[in-house]
């Protein structure tokens, strides 16, 4: 995502600088490119060749100067890009900006539409893996209740008798949660093959970024959790102890 601010032609170097400084001092900002009147001319020439004539024609270079600016992958809002660019806007020597906020917005809100579908699919498998961790081990309960009478017979305690079934509840959420990790470490490497190169402009919106240590270490305890829930509840309805 670029944003372009075009400058004054008279802006004298040290103004230049100024005007570069102020855009890094923002938390937004990525790179900062100088695109100057000849540089302009020169891509366009190369970017629209049938139009050579056109500008040939021409007594002086339409193009003014401009700062380039690529803004971070994970920026805050749309509502920080406005005031960024707003405050840039004002400064000395900024005559114009170009920046495509109506398709920011549209994007926006579609990804917003999205990541709430996601949470709404997310939370239907969370359920759907308690109820099935929790079946699992209810029949694994069933299927063992001689082995839970002679355990009782020889006065095992209700918490010994709980404990492997409720290791087995863990281990399956556990099982569970790395093996979501691998799909999502097997889409994350996909999708840009495969998708992404569809997607045009909208592909840096889109795109799959890998889990940090930290959402990955979440993913895998939400499993234990969810496994050892189930367990919990299946033994506690199932397990007359």
């Amino acid at each position: 995502m670029a944003i372009s601010f075009f400058l004054d032609r008279n802006l004298k170097p040290g103004d230049l600088e100024e005007i570069k400084n102020q855009i890094l001092a923002s938390e937004l900002v990525d790179q900062v490119t100088y695109v100057s009147s000849a540089d302009a001319l020169a891509r366009f020439r190369s970017n629209f060749p049938e139009l050579q004539e056109i500008i040939d024609n021409l007594k002086s270079n339409p193009f003014p100067p401009s700062f380039e600016v690529k803004l971070k992958e994970k920026i805050l809002s749309l509502q920080a890009i406005v005031y960024f660019m707003e405050k840039i806007k004002s400064l000395k020597g900024v005559t114009d900006v170009q920046f495509n906020q109506e398709w920011v917005e549209k994007m926006e809100s579609l990804s917003r539409i999205v990541q709430a579908v996601g949470f709404f699919l997310g939370g239907i498998l969370i359920l759907a893996s308690f109820f099935i961790i929790s079946n699992v081990v209810r029949l694994n309960v069933f299927a063992r209740k001689n082995e839970i009478e002679i355990l009782r017979l020889v006065g095992a305690t209700n918490t010994f008798i709980r404990i492997p079934f409720l290791l087995e509840g863990f281990v399956l959420g556990l099982l569970g949660s790395l093996v979501s990790l691998f799909i999502l470490f097997i889409l994350i490497k996909t999708f840009p093959i495969y998708i992404g190169s569809s997607l045009g402009a909208a592909r840096e919106l889109f795109s799959l970024r890998p889990l940090t240590l930290e959402q990955a270490g979440w993913l895998i305890a939400g499993g234990v959790v969810t496994g050892t829930l189930g367990s919990v509840t299946s033994v506690s309805r199932f397990l007359r102890v």
